[in-house]
């Protein structure tokens, strides 16, 4: 009887023993496919991600192509008949006594202003002469512009050395357009009656572009959650772009309380190897 029982109690530890390695073994299968799933998710995730990235900087650069071609076509053909025009008016021989000499002196006035017009605007959209000229010059090119319309005052502040060498042609021109944007938009709908543009680098080498003005100012957050179709889209580009070239796009703004955008951008200092 005692060995029954021993062999019973036996029986029951192998085979809880089992059970238990059986569980263990169930529990450890269910936990590595779901850690397998979670690491499946992330590559799919981050697959997407760079996707996404890709995708976007494909439209961009379709698109900085699209602005060269328009930009090279306005100045080659629009611009090449205006400056015909403008011989043709300049070679017809009126003179002052003539009824219609004052009004083919208005015309040519404002053809003048078309040809400089469209000149100033092929100059802003040629991506090649962002890259010549830098980001800098091509930000005050742009503020000059403003300023002798006399639309909105607007000051620039630069740094006097020549840290801005560090930053490459591509992100010279995602920049760019970002504050071209930023302009746009302070032009359209801020009402602001001075605007300040400040572009620094900071002693940790971080690239910083800022805009502020003292205009009407806006909810961030409703513009931000606004449909493409509602309006939100110029700001969705810029901070498609500055996730591109890994810029922070930060907007400070509220009703009745002015605007400021900061974008910062950390850059790599080139280091100059030592001599043996």
């Amino acid at each position: 009887m005692q060995v029954q029982n021993t062999e019973i109690i036996t029986f029951l530890i192998i085979g809880g023993s089992i059970a238990f390695l059986l569980v263990l073994f169930i529990v450890a299968i269910v936990f590595l496919y779901q850690r397998r799933q979670q690491s499946h998710e992330k590559d799919l995730l981050k697959l997407k991600e760079e996707y996404d990235q890709e995708l976007l900087r494909s439209q961009l650069e379709i698109q900085e192509t699209t602005l060269k071609t328009i930009s090279q076509e306005l100045h080659d053909n629009v611009g090449q008949m205006l400056s015909v025009v403008k011989l043709s008016i300049a070679s017809a021989g009126i003179k002052k006594e003539d009824p219609a000499f004052e009004t083919i002196a208005a015309s040519r006035e404002i053809l003048n202003k078309a040809i400089l017009d469209l000149a100033n605007l092929t100059k802003s959209l040629h991506t090649d002469r962002i890259s010549q000229i830098g980001l800098e010059q091509a930000i005050l090119f742009e503020i000059n512009t403003i300023n002798k319309t006399g639309l909105m005052p607007i000051e620039f502040i630069a740094p006097s050395n020549d840290d801005h060498q560090n930053l490459d042609s591509q992100t010279s021109i995602f920049l760019f357009r970002m504050f071209q944007e930023i302009l746009n938009n302070t032009l359209k709908h801020s009402k602001a009656t001075h605007v300040k543009v400040q572009m620094d680098f900071t002693p940790a080498n971080i690239f910083v572009l800022k805009v502020e003005d003292n205009g009407v100012g806006f909810n961030v957050e409703e513009k931000k959650n606004k449909p493409s179709a509602g309006g939100g889209v110029g700001l969705k580009s810029m901070l498609n772009r500055s996730k591109l070239i890994g810029a922070k796009f930060i907007i400070t703004s509220n009703p009745g309380s002015g605007t400021c955008i900061t974008i910062t951008l950390p850059l790599i200092k080139e280091t100059i190897p030592k001599e043996d």
